[in-house]
């Protein structure tokens, strides 16, 4: 069958002939102001383009103005001491002392992976590191943030145990360490799971690239994977619309990962940049070559001339809209001067990348493509890839966020007896949500490369950068839908406060944020106010706590498209927040289990009645509704120059201040508690009595309230004092609560509170560590 070629001629000479611009995503707006910059019709390849390229996922139409109004004006010269590269270009740079930088991302991969999970998530891990690798950046451990429908849904199972694997598969086939993230699940996410991965990359200052074009005459070089039809159109379709009940079927193809190809990929770019051969790298990830072109080209404020026949196919049927739109997986574009271009072939060739030059750059400002000498592309590379539509989408408090508020937990009843006491933090302690998600990270390898300190279920990863000085980062990914959904303002403070706490816990000194924004349907007034609450509350947070957002994700349509302005109608918005801190010394990282017998167990921070929106209200009683928990950013923050100026002390020989730590955030005392016990093999004794006379609490309250700004400290008894004179000086509350030691954790109840006579909770470690490990076993094992 003979090829046909839609010209920009054809274009001109046929400006009403039918487009199909509905199919591809756009709005009849969108497509008469494309006509109105061409100053025709598009061809079927221009249309392609800016089809991926004004997509939702591309394009961020629907969020780009409030995240110039949040992120771009709140951030202050203070807060960009460490940025060596912040927002706009393919992941955040930040110093981390000694010549060495980390740049790190974390983005989404949600739609793909309801479609087909194993893919749909393998190919989400592949197409981050990429964004790492382009950097110059070797990348050293990812992690990944999961939201899963209902567990006990029949479909729950096939989306969990296809991105489980995904997650794995490709991560462990490229040699990278799993160090953490979050597993949770929720009916708000059934039919739209959320899968976002990040990944961390390290690189010498003078090693930092940026994604642009320049230079007249150089060449543009497309290399790895060939072309194939997988993806054709993720990002203007799959990514960027709701899976609505009804609609036409429009779902294409998922991309399809090959994680040795990208291993290759990796130490070939690794190679090229330190060798010197190229200007700039761009992967091709969402929009495939429609987006590394335009992108490349605008960034550079140039032009580039392409030939279409010289890029390599896996399909030889392709046309050229869709050789555009492919999402092909492994795969980058470099720009590489001439006289260096037969280096890059040889360096290319000694990894057995397939490599064809398709093209160069111009100094014209247009993006030009011919295919087979027929001119299918003529455009300015900013309209495609920057000028795309902003809308400002109307917004406004749900009509339902008042009642949901109003729904308070304090008609609910509690434990009338000690009994029943005992039975809840059973129930609580074994739910799928709160128990140990060892069946998914034992599917990961946390440790190769030999750099990892710590790793999941610790509060944070830490990973070792240099090897000479064990100067190292810590990281950790945080996100509360229940909290968001009960206040977006708040809920997405909170995941910067506990992603914070974290970090410090471990002994990092707080850095700088990436963050994956999770919300429904944009066109939903409910949806966009929830967005545009949470950005607003997450800005003001990191302006507050003097940490920038480096780059990020947002992920809309998160939402099951049938009846928009109800309370079910969107998933539980989930802001995720990746918060970098750097260490001096990786093995003085604190790990979150019980270490010693006999050292003391501190409990830092005020414990308030704060249960609206706690694990204990949502498994116990099934209720979601109140205000979710104070954030106090200055308490967090005085909180963490605590613990900081603790890991920091020297202790004249008398060894560290704090052994053990781990912060109290969804299940409260009882959860950490298990949790520190559970992951050191080792009981305590613990006596409520201290905190519930400092804070007017009874047993339950201490239990199972959800205050924030909380930490266990594991303290030598030598040492108690330090902590307290240490915590005195910045105001933080401090009671001892414990000792460590034996086979049982051991919680004595007050002699006052709504139960005659003190008693005491037993629970052996052993049978702790069995249910814990059993709850997703059982599901999906």
């Amino acid at each position: 069958m003979a090829k046909t070629y839609d010209t920009i001629e054809d274009a001109a000479a046929t400006p009403t002939q039918d487009m199909p611009w509905a199919e591809l995503g756009l709005k009849d707006d969108e497509y008469e102001h494309i006509c109105s910059l061409l100053g025709r019709r598009p061809t079927n390849a221009e249309l392609a383009m800016y089809s991926v390229m004004w997509s939702e996922h591309c394009s961020y139409k629907s969020s780009k103005k409030h995240l110039k109004e949040q992120f771009g004006a709140k951030t202050t010269d203070a807060m960009r001491e460490h940025l060596l590269v912040g927002m706009g270009q393919n992941a955040g740079v930040v110093d981390i002392g000694d010549g060495w930088a980390v740049t790190f991302k974390v983005e989404s991969h949600n739609h793909p992976s309801f479609v087909e999970p194993y893919q749909g998530a393998a190919t989400g891990v592949g197409g981050i590191v990429r964004d790492i690798i382009a950097m110059g950046a070797r990348p050293v451990a990812v992690m990944d943030q999961l939201r899963f429908g209902a567990p006990d849904k029949p479909d729950t199972a096939r989306v969990v145990h296809g991105v489980v694997a995904g997650v794995g598969g490709y991560g462990n086939c490229l040699g990278l360490p799993n160090i953490g993230g979050e597993t949770e699940f929720d009916a708000s996410y059934q039919g739209n799971p959320l899968v976002n991965a990040l990944c961390i990359g390290v690189l010498r200052h003078e090693d930092v690239h940026l994604a642009n074009a320049e230079g007249v005459g150089n060449k543009v070089v497309l290399f790895g994977a060939r072309t194939g039809g997988d993806g054709i159109g993720g990002a203007s379709i799959l990514a960027s619309e709701t899976f609505e009940e009804g609609m036409p079927t429009k779902r294409p193809s998922v991309q399809v990962g090959d994680p040795f190809m990208e291993k290759v990929l990796i130490e070939c770019c690794l190679e090229l940049f330190q060798a010197g051969v190229v200007e700039a790298i761009q992967d091709l990830g969402a929009a495939g070559i429609s987006c590394a072109t335009s992108e490349l080209a605008a960034n550079g404020g140039t032009g580039m001339h392409v030939d279409l026949e010289k890029v390599l196919l896996r399909d030889p049927t392709l046309t050229a809209g869709e050789i555009l739109m492919s999402e092909s997986q492994e795969r980058m574009m470099a720009i590489v001067k001439p006289e260096k271009l037969s280096e890059f072939m040889a360096i290319a060739k000694k990894w057995d990348v397939e490599s064809a030059v398709i093209g160069e750059v111009t100094g014209d400002g247009r993006l030009v493509i011919d295919h087979d000498g027929h001119r299918i592309v003529d455009v300015d590379p900013s309209t495609v890839a920057v000028d795309s539509p902003v809308y400002d989408r109307p917004y406004a408090r749900p009509a339902w966020q008042d009642e949901l508020q109003k729904n308070t937990s304090d008609s609910l009843p509690r434990p009338a007896s000690v009994a029943e006491l005992r039975e809840q933090i059973g129930r609580v302690l074994g739910n799928v949500n709160q128990a140990g998600k060892g069946w998914v990270t034992d599917q990961y390898d946390r440790f190769v490369r030999g750099n990892t300190a710590l790793s999941q279920p610790d509060d944070a990863g830490v990973v070792r950068v240099d090897e000479a000085t064990n100067r190292g980062i810590a990281i950790s990914t945080d996100a509360n839908g229940w909290y968001t959904k009960l206040d977006p303002y708040a809920g997405a403070q909170q995941a910067l406060a506990e992603s914070y706490r974290n970090v410090c816990t471990v002994g990092a000194q707080p850095l700088a944020i990436t963050d994956c924004l999770n919300f429904g349907n944009p066109e939903d007034p409910d949806a966009m106010w929830q967005l545009v609450t949470a950005m607003r509350g997450l800005a003001d947070g990191c302006q507050q706590m003097g940490v920038p957002v480096t780059g990020g994700n947002v992920s809309l349509y998160n939402s099951s498209g049938t009846v928009k302005g109800t309370p079910t109608s969107s998933i539980n918005p989930t802001p995720v927040v990746g918060l970098l801190g750097v260490m001096d010394d990786v093995t003085t990282a604190a790990p979150s289990g019980f270490q010693r017998e006999g050292s003391a167990i501190l409990l830092l921070g005020d414990t308030k009645e704060e249960l609206d929106g706690s694990a204990w209200a949502r498994i116990i009683h099934g209720h979601l509704g109140g205000l979710p928990p104070e954030v106090d950013l200055d308490a967090e923050m005085a909180l963490g120059r605590v613990l900081l100026a603790l890991h920091g002390a020297d202790t004249d020989g008398m060894g560290p201040i704090i052994e053990a730590a781990h912060d109290l955030s969804t299940g409260g005392l009882i959860q950490a508690l298990a949790d520190m016990a559970i992951n050191g093999h080792m009981g305590a004794s613990v006596d409520l009595a201290t905190v519930c006379h400092s804070t007017g609490v009874d047993a339950f309250t201490a239990l199972f309230s959800e205050s924030q700004a909380r930490v266990l400290l594991e303290v030598p008894v030598t040492l108690i004092d330090a902590v307290m004179a240490a915590a005195g000086a910045e105001g933080v509350p401090v009671q001892r609560i414990g000792t460590m030691g034996g086979e049982m954790l051991a919680v004595t109840l007050p002699e006052t509170g709504p139960w005659a006579g003190s008693e005491t909770l037993t629970w052996s470690v052993a049978e702790l560590r069995k249910q814990s490990d059993g709850a997703l076993r059982e599901l999906f094992g």
